[in-house]
């Protein structure tokens, strides 16, 4: 039996027991428990979350956002071997065959007492007629989602036609770019780096990844151009939100986007998979302006792709990662498909805020009409399929219509509050204090493991950390989750429980 099963059907008064909690009091308590968590064992990491904790006008407490450096290249170059070396471990894969990164992947890291978000880049097949395409591609997410570049050349190789392409996206942005000659492993090698001016980025920096050579150097620079806060992570919104039309092809996504915007701004065809390239529109619906992108249906994964079907899900993917909110389409006149379902799990990977539209509304409700029994199977499949995101704002509309779209703007609206929303410290963790004393986690091996201390380290998605004894049972911080859900509501966003097991520091 799931651990969050232990409790359904068990009353408990915590809704009325918070309620009675007031926020003077709820502050008290959580400076109570955070002084405790000076008798464990705290790590940089965890000492840098509680005391960079700030609190707002609103007496709701933020982190600040870190700066972040994004690293990207062509393959092969040793992107991976810098970062493990930056980040002073090996966390990153390393291997002597292009590609084997093949995601954005975030890691927390330092140097001179600064604290920031290192972005390793990958994304590209093994594939020498699509490398090009694919390294150019990554390198422009990350351009846009970064504070500072380090661009790494293999300076054995020196510039190559792959290098070329992403040079001419480094030279459009206003952001600072840090050349990186690579593999430079003693100075006999150096002038191979200088060969790398005629790139037009500025002074190379000679460096040796594998051997640490020349990395302080170029961390000292960086340190010297990089902003204290971010201006891209967790930044203010200062214009249209972006919302994502994600789904399988043929289901509707380019439809939905030209009513939207009245007019034909997408080929709509009904052979699955003519959008190729996102396509970025700005527009009205209920009153306010929306950034829409129709997305390239995904079909198969993307390690099985070739040629254009790669660079459509590719493609998709980055456009989720640049948006706030996807509307996931689904076709109510087909079953739900995995397709489906991966899909949705993508949009839950990257943690935006999430709105089902089911589309062809009209033609189950003219199957009705007919007898047909879609709809009841229909209903079914959510049931079944559609379970682990039933906080999703569901929106029943028909593209080609345009009926119901209306529903879309208060959907959308819902589920980014809820991407934003902020609990105070010390209202959660008079929730968690109230919640374990009404529903206690189990026993587990002779040990019952104890939350200390709770804080919502960050938003879109709201992220919690807990400060335990023991490890929680997954099925216990589903509870949490689900019930973080009944009081605070979250609908349209999903929710991040982290732990941070700590043991009590040995008496001297």
């Amino acid at each position: 039996m799931a651990v969050e099963d232990e409790y359904e059907g068990k009353p408990d008064r915590l809704a009325e027991r918070l309620a009675e909690v007031d926020e003077e009091l709820a502050e008290r308590r959580a400076a109570t428990l955070r002084q405790g968590l000076e008798d464990y064992d705290l790590d940089a990491e965890d000492a840098a979350l509680l005391a960079g904790i700030q609190r707002g006008e609103d007496g709701i407490e933020y982190l600040p956002a870190l700066p972040v450096v994004a690293i990207v290249g062509r393959p092969n170059v040793g992107k991976s071997a810098l970062v493990n070396r930056i980040l002073g471990r090996r966390e990153a894969v390393v291997e002597d065959t292009p590609g084997v990164t093949r995601d954005r992947v975030t890691y927390k890291a330092e140097w001179l007492d600064r604290r920031f978000t290192l972005v390793d880049t990958g994304g590209w097949e093994p594939d020498a007629k699509g490398i090009d395409r694919s390294v150019a591609l990554q390198s422009e997410v990350a351009i846009d989602l970064a504070d500072a570049i380090i661009f790494v050349v293999d300076a054995m190789v020196g510039a190559t036609a792959t290098d070329e392409h992403v040079v001419k996206l480094l030279r459009k942005t206003d952001k600072p770019v840090f050349l990186v000659a690579n593999k430079i492993d003693d100075a006999r090698h150096e002038p191979e780096a200088y060969a790398l001016w005629n790139l037009g980025l500025g002074e190379p920096h000679p460096v040796s990844a594998i051997h640490g050579r020349g990395v302080a150097d170029l961390l000292d620079a960086i340190m010297k151009k990089l902003p204290e806060v971010s201006a891209v992570a967790k930044h203010e919104i200062g214009g249209p939100r972006r919302v994502a039309i994600i789904g399988r092809p043929n289901v509707g996504k380019s439809s939905l986007l030209n009513k939207a915007a009245g007019e034909e701004r997408v080929v709509v065809n009904e052979l699955a998979g003519t959008t190729r390239d996102p396509v970025d529109e700005i527009v009205e619906l209920g009153g306010k302006l929306w950034t829409l992108v129709d997305t390239a249906g995904i079909r198969r994964r993307v390690h099985m792709q070739q040629g254009a079907d790669f660079y459509a899900s590719l493609r998709t993917s980055a456009a989720l990662e640049k948006a706030e909110i996807a509307v996931v389409v689904i076709d109510v006149s087909q079953v739900i498909s995995e397709q489906d379902i991966r899909i949705i799990d993508l949009v839950l990977e990257s943690g935006r805020a999430l709105v089902l539209a089911f589309n062809k509304w009209d033609e189950l409700l003219e199957d009705d009409r007919r007898g047909g029994d879609r709809r009841r199977m229909l209903e079914r499949e959510i049931e079944q399929d559609l379970a682990h995101v039933a906080w999703a704002p569901r929106v029943n509309i028909s593209a080609k219509t345009g009926r119901h779209l209306e529903k879309l703007v208060p959907a959308l609206e819902t589920a980014l509050e809820s991407w934003d929303q902020r609990i105070p410290t010390g209202k959660f963790n008079a929730f968690l204090s109230e919640l374990v004393a009404e529903h206690p986690h189990p026993l587990r091996g002779g040990k019952q493991p104890r939350i200390l201390f709770g804080t919502q380290a960050g938003t879109r998605p709201p992220t919690f950390v807990l400060f335990t004894t023991g490890f929680l049972d997954p099925g216990y911080r589903r509870f949490v989750q689900r019930r973080l859900r009944e009081l605070w509501g979250f609908e349209g966003t999903p929710i991040v429980v982290n732990m941070r097991v700590r043991e009590r520091r040995q008496k001297s």
